[in-house]
């Protein structure tokens, strides 16, 4: 039973990651930027992918912006900078605004609206939105890492006559600053990203480069969700300390 338990298991987390949306839409990032890696640009088979995966994700993300926006006005986290605070919540209201108007971009492309012209231009104001609001993570981010090291800094003094990495406290603060790094280089990487799309700095980050950093990320989204989803199986087949049935 053992043996069935564990796939049981495995099986939970692949149905529960792909139930949702979220993880749906990471899968069909990576195939996006794995074709655009791939084309570089030129036209053919890949750059097909890439046009139709990206008209289709936005499918995934419609309404979605109503979740940056309910961040945006709910109060923040007690004890929080107030630069922190703010950089978040610009996070927020950029996010929001991106996600919204990329629904007025799925509207332009599928036809509904016929103004090509305004279709780019709501594209282009989009995409300055999502490389500002990546800029703002990569801030907090890099608050928050202070924060936690200055706070690890801190325990480990109080702990200095037993083994840190045996305390629950520190190990947790250790776990929270490794998931942040990670939050940093992909919102540093997805910065970059937004660039290689405005064709901001063609000659340096060419449809290859913005190809290849984007599939990056969306592996590092992909795992993030997975642990998520991780977490939750854990706690439904082994929470009391065996498979629930």
């Amino acid at each position: 039973m053992g043996s069935l338990d564990a796939t049981r298991a495995e099986l939970g987390l692949v149905v529960l990651y792909l139930n949702k949306a979220e993880a749906r839409d990471k899968i069909c990032r990576a195939i996006q930027y794995g074709s655009k890696f791939i084309s570089n640009g030129q036209p053919g088979t890949a750059q097909d992918v890439d046009r139709s995966t990206t008209l289709a994700r936005k499918v995934f993300r419609l309404l979605k912006w109503v979740n940056d926006l309910h961040a945006l006005i709910s109060p923040p986290a007690k004890g929080a900078p107030l630069t922190l605070v703010l950089l978040g919540k610009s996070k927020n209201a950029l996010l929001s605004t991106f996600l919204f108007l990329d629904q007025i971009v799925w509207l332009g492309r599928t036809g509904i609206i016929k103004n090509k012209e305004a279709t780019d231009r709501v594209a282009r104001i989009s995409l300055y939105c999502w490389m500002a609001s990546s800029a703002c993570v990569s801030l907090v981010e890099l608050g928050e890492l202070k924060r936690l090291s200055k706070s690890m800094r801190k325990l480990a003094r109080e702990l200095r006559h037993t083994d840190k990495y045996e305390n629950e406290q520190y190990q947790n603060k250790m776990k929270q600053s490794d998931e942040r790094l990670l939050a940093l280089v992909k919102a540093a990487m997805d910065v970059v990203v937004a660039i290689g799309l405005l064709q901001l700095a063609p000659k340096k980050v060419t449809p290859r480069v913005t190809g290849a950093l984007g599939f990056v990320t969306s592996l590092i989204s992909c795992y993030q969700v997975v642990a998520t989803c991780l977490c939750v199986v854990v706690q439904v087949f082994f929470g009391d300390g065996s498979v629930r049935r």
